[in-house]
């Protein structure tokens, strides 16, 4: 019976010591980054410059336009805009010659707080009623570093602002049912009052209650066109 014991205890240490092993081989597994997932799809087939080039619209189901303010100095609170259309003009062979333009609907923006979104399209804020879209169309882009530079026009609230957005772009690729697509990885600041947006005082210390700066924050992914669809 000792015996007995000590085999089975014996085995239950190799079952737990391989199940441990196997968990920590998991856990210590490195998911890769965005860059490094477009990169194996991209090296997997390569893409003729002609097939990368093209018209791209935005799959809004995996696309973000998003913003950030400072609440009373103390956190970024998030919002986005759910209603959006827009496209990319991608030349491969000259990126610099590519466009990119998109249209936001301000009613639809959502910070999670009903109270707060019915404010932000009163006149305090967006005055959604009267002004009901925000666009932005590209006028220029530019090579920097590893990314790029888009330059354009962003109009709010009546007011048209050259504004000037660093991003990166992934793909294009091909995915799995031979769609070709990329991604725009995005980020860029405003002053809200520069649109006319000017709702929101200061602490008694001087801490703005809403901050001035807005963080702009874009995850753009765009399926190419079909050859008979982009010449309509």
């Amino acid at each position: 019976m000792y015996k007995r014991k000590i085999i089975f205890s014996g085995i239950a240490a190799a079952l737990a010591l391989s199940v441990f092993a196997g968990f920590q081989f998991v856990t210590n597994a490195r998911t890769p980054d965005l860059e490094e997932r477009f990169e194996s799809f991209e090296s997997s087939e390569k893409l003729s410059k002609e097939d990368q080039s093209g018209v791209y619209s935005f799959d809004k189901a995996h696309s973000y336009i998003g913003f950030r303010v400072r609440h009373m100095g103390l956190v970024d609170v998030p919002g986005s805009f759910n209603d959006f259309t827009g496209n990319v003009d991608f030349d491969a062979d000259k990126i610099k010659n590519s466009k990119v333009e998109f249209t936001a609907q301000m009613k639809s923006v959502d910070t999670r707080v009903n109270a707060r979104d019915n404010h932000l399209r009163s006149k305090d804020f967006f005055e959604v009623d009267v002004y009901p879209e925000m666009t932005f169309k590209s006028t220029e882009v530019k090579k920097k570093g590893k990314g790029y530079l888009l330059i354009g026009d962003l109009t709010m609230k009546g007011v048209t602002k050259q504004v000037t957005i660093p991003f990166r772009f992934y793909g294009p690729m091909k995915d799995e049912r031979g769609t070709v697509r990329m991604g725009i990885d995005a980020s860029t600041s405003i002053n809200r009052r520069e649109f006319n947006v000017n709702y929101g005082g200061n602490l008694p210390d001087g801490t703005a209650v809403l901050s001035d700066v807005i963080r702009i924050e874009l995850q753009l992914e765009s399926v190419k066109q079909k050859a008979a669809a982009a010449a309509k």
